[in-house]
């Protein structure tokens, strides 16, 4: 009886006091005006706290709206710069569609967010909205698939226009968050970005993102890739990524094997050269312009003059007039340009005797064109610019 006693005060003493709060107390006010608008499943709750089963009748009051938007936006409201005012408007309008009305939003309104991305928080506002979409879609209108290929791609192309490159990355992750159905389409915004910048490391992350992520490599891939390594003298690149091109299968272009075969010419590894040209001839049966020249500067670096001029004749015979203003333009360069360029690509040792081979060699061939073909050039220029020993 003691003990049973006992436990009875110290139950008293433990217990929590209640709260009393008067009829004008915030929160009791608060709960009243909440009465007699939306229903919710809810209970009468006791003192305790525990709960049975019935209706309350509960509206969107802010305390319930924070908890909406905190679980269904990614956290646009830590953005710390300023959005375009037109873009804001937009997507609070979405993410009220979604939260409160709990409605999926015009498409119209999607691509209007879109096209007036101007900045980095345009951005981060464009990906959140995509983000609480996707949510909304998958649990509230049970689509499990993703947006379009064609909204991923302008997605990327709005992201590399504002410099979000950031963003634009995530664009080709396979598995994200936002609904967004990577494609080579996507990366070739990107890419196209690193060509213009010469930005080799972005074109190294791109790549290594279409590996990653199981997107398909593309003739068109290799022509902005292979461009990129040329203009930043990068051959370990090219012939890296050249290599994985040809095993995946994709059908290079004829642009992609004239950047290729110019690189190796320009760099005078003539052993790299004829395994490109084989490979070239297996594909593409006809020279162009570039390749044509290519091939006779590896002739040229083989000591053998001749055959140089019998490839660039072999091209001018079988181009069309219309494109044969731009052998003149290659033998200009070859006259006038390339020397300085392969030698420079040469070890000390070795420039000397290439430059006085191609000293020799050049006019050879030139006087071989000049008496079998239409082709012309004007010694004078060579003589002008004398190749460094």
């Amino acid at each position: 009886m003691r003990i049973l006693s006992n436990a009875r005060r110290l139950g008293r003493v433990l217990k929590p006091p209640a709260i009393l709060l008067d009829s004008h107390h915030p929160l009791l006010s608060s709960y009243s005006s909440l009465q007699g608008q939306h229903r919710r499943y809810a209970s009468s709750v006791d003192f305790t706290g525990m709960c049975q089963g019935g209706y309350l009748d509960m509206p969107q009051h802010p305390i319930s709206l924070m908890m909406s938007r905190k679980s269904f936006s990614s956290g646009a409201g830590t953005i710390t710069g300023n959005p375009t005012e037109g873009v804001k408007e937009v997507y609070d309008k979405m993410l009220e569609s979604v939260n409160v009305k709990r409605t999926m939003p015009p498409n119209a309104w999607l691509w209007s967010l879109l096209e007036s991305c101007k900045n980095h928080e345009d951005i981060e506002l464009l990906f959140d909205i995509l983000k609480n979409l996707r949510r909304f879609r998958l649990s509230n209108l049970r689509i499990h698939e993703n947006f379009n290929c064609n909204l991923c791609r302008e997605v990327t192309k709005t992201c590399v226009h504002v410099g979000a490159l950031d963003f634009g990355k995530k664009a080709l992750w396979k598995h994200n968050v936002y609904g967004l159905t990577p494609t080579v389409g996507s990366a070739h915004h990107l890419l196209s970005y690193a060509k213009d910048h010469n930005d080799v490391n972005l074109m190294v992350e791109v790549v290594d993102l279409l590996k990653k992520n199981n997107l398909p490599l593309q003739p068109g891939t290799a022509d902005i890739v292979f461009r990129i390594c040329y203009e930043t003298d990068n051959w370990e690149l090219i012939s890296k990524y050249a290599k994985r091109f040809v095993m995946a299968g994709a059908k290079l272009r004829k642009t992609s094997f004239d950047t290729w075969m110019k690189f190796a010419a320009k760099r005078g590894d003539t052993e790299s050269l004829w395994r490109i040209e084989k490979l070239r001839s297996e594909t593409v049966k006809q020279h162009s312009v570039s390749s044509g020249f290519s091939c006779a500067k590896g002739f040229l670096l083989e000591r053998k003059p001749q055959d140089a001029a019998g490839i660039i004749q072999l091209v001018d015979q079988t181009l069309p007039d219309s494109k044969k203003s731009g052998i003149m333009d290659e033998l200009e360069k070859l006259v006038n340009e390339w020397p300085f360029e392969v030698i420079k690509h040469q070890s000390d040792e070795d420039r000397k005797a290439l430059a006085a081979s191609l000293k020799s060699d050049i006019p050879a061939m030139v006087g071989l064109l000049s008496s079998g073909s239409t082709v012309r050039v004007n010694l004078e220029d060579l003589d002008k610019n004398e190749i460094p020993c």
